[in-house]
């Protein structure tokens, strides 16, 4: 199994909890500081922190442990760990799954993926050709069904190295989504739910959004009607909802920005 589950710090729980809700999307797990929302297709998790906590400094279950990190298993310096998002994946049976990737792997010479002990417990380290890293998790509970089916979660990662970035979510299992620009670009959909992006950058960080196969404008209205500021734009390729950040407010320089992008998608596209 292969499931999309981003991990989002914040010192802002309950802003994030709302906005959530309002998306469609229905909590799952509600441990304090670790919660978990389902959408129709995908998972976020949230991960309570101090405010203004520094990448790295040890806080949490992943805080410098090598997710979202570079190849010292150090996150970048220049982010907080409150507002970041780390890329990351939900699996059936770890080392089966770290087999198998490995497995995959050898045609293109990489070994991608390493069982480790990280602060949560038992879990597998996948590490990109660009040095970054993040964690594949093994699955505690299956998908809410009384989500809004037509939101599904993504996670980008973006890279200097695009093609071999692809590689890996391939070896991983992700199933190549067909896109009509032949560029450096790829999307990938989880047989579990939820959809990876890969996005040429300078460095290796992680991004994440949404999309919808519903009616924009509906979503906007729900939104807005929950008291959460949100937008349409009309671009090249579609349509796109941006809503607030609750991070934005109190962290301007947050690395997901002022707003969160929801795109429109056809359904069954």
């Amino acid at each position: 199994m292969l499931r999309v589950r981003p991990i989002h710090y914040t010192s802002r729980m309950a802003e994030w909890g709302r906005l959530l809700s309002a998306l469609g999307m229905v909590r799952t797990v509600d441990d304090g500081g670790w919660q978990e929302f389902d959408a129709g297709s995908g998972r976020i998790a949230l991960h309570g922190v101090a405010a203004g906590v520094p990448a790295g400094a040890g806080t949490g279950a992943d805080a410098g442990a090598a997710a979202g990190s570079n190849k010292n298993g150090t996150a970048p310096d220049r982010y907080l760990l409150d507002g970041r998002t780390d890329f990351g994946v939900e699996v059936g049976d770890l080392a089966e799954f770290a087999r198998r990737t490995n497995a995959a792997g050898v045609e293109d010479g990489t070994s991608p993926a390493e069982l480790v002990t990280a602060g949560h417990g038992e879990t597998c380290r996948i590490t990109g050709e660009d040095g970054y890293a993040f964690f594949a998790d093994k699955a505690a509970h299956s998908g809410q069904c009384d989500a809004d089916p037509a939101l599904a979660v993504v996670e980008v990662w973006f890279t200097p190295d695009a093609a071999a970035a692809a590689q890996t979510l391939r070896n991983m299992g992700a199933r190549l989504r067909l896109a009509p620009d032949d560029d450096e670009t790829a999307d990938f959909t989880a047989k579990n739910g939820g959809v990876l992006m890969v996005r040429p950058a300078g460095t290796a960080r992680s991004g994440f959004g949404f999309e919808y196969t519903g009616d924009l404008s509906t979503l906007r209205d729900r939104l807005t009607a929950a008291g959460h500021r949100a937008s349409m734009t009309e671009e090249a390729y579609g349509r796109t909802l941006h809503v607030a950040n609750p991070d934005a407010a109190d962290l301007p320089e947050n690395p997901n920005g002022a707003t969160l992008w929801i795109s429109s998608r056809p359904a069954g596209a």
